[in-house]
């Protein structure tokens, strides 16, 4: 079964595209309140167990990139097919703590909205920003609250290190980003994929962090290539 994840402060509505294109996959709907990523990972498998679903094709954007490779930590013999978008496996860097909190200090001062106005608009190449699907991301966002967005926040600070793991992957790995992602860049992805031995990069052309809402085509397109890649089930 194909399963989508969600990052910061996203829930379904991020991959109403692929839920389209591919109707029979699992889309987590967020997270509630969990404060780790092993914790998401957890509502994750659990609702795939929903699903009478074993083996799964695992699709993680930014944040659920990160949750993605917690699922491989609890459950490698579920994992048929990985893919980690627009994400990262760096740890936790000195400066990280300290940016990330004056972001929600925006948050506390100036009101959730502000936060989410200060937030999304790098997240998204600048030709997109004045679009319907820009709107639709904003609205997301806002959605989720400044809870969720601390939540969340501590589970990305508390993150444990995976980067030992990307050696031991035999999976079929879609490795994607967006050509303008400035927050997870192409030249980020190239040195994941490189790390992963039965991997494939692509590069989405005009694309910034929020892809799938930017390139759906392109990253539809990207998705239905990985899962023709051939996998051990």
């Amino acid at each position: 079964m194909l399963m989508f994840l969600p990052g910061l402060i996203c829930d379904s509505r991020i991959f109403a595209p692929q839920a389209e294109a591919f109707p029979d996959a699992l889309v987590i709907d967020g997270y509630g309140m969990a404060d780790s990523l092993a914790e998401m990972a957890r509502i994750a498998l659990a609702a795939a167990d929903e699903r009478g679903a074993d083996k799964l094709d695992v699709f993680g954007h930014s944040m659920g990139g990160r949750i993605a490779m917690e699922v491989v930590r609890l459950a490698p013999q579920r994992v048929r097919r990985l893919a980690l978008v627009s994400t990262g496996i760096h740890p936790v860097g000195e400066g990280e703590p300290a940016k990330r909190a004056a972001l929600q200090k925006v948050g506390y001062d100036e009101g959730f909205e502000a936060l989410v106005d200060s937030w999304l608009p790098p997240m998204v190449a600048e030709a997109n920003r004045e679009t319907a699907a820009y709107n639709a991301m904003r609205d997301m966002c806002l959605s989720q609250g400044q809870a969720t967005f601390d939540a969340q926040i501590k589970a990305l600070l508390g993150r444990a290190p995976f980067e030992d793991l990307l050696a031991g992957l035999t999976c079929p790995t879609l490795v994607m980003t967006g050509e303008n992602d400035a927050w997870a860049p192409p030249s980020q992805h190239e040195t994941i994929a490189s790390k992963i031995a039965n991997s494939r990069l692509v590069v989405v052309p005009g694309a910034g962090h929020m892809i799938q809402l930017e390139a759906p085509d392109a990253v539809n397109a990207a998705i239905a290539d990985w899962l023709e890649m051939p996998a051990g089930d």
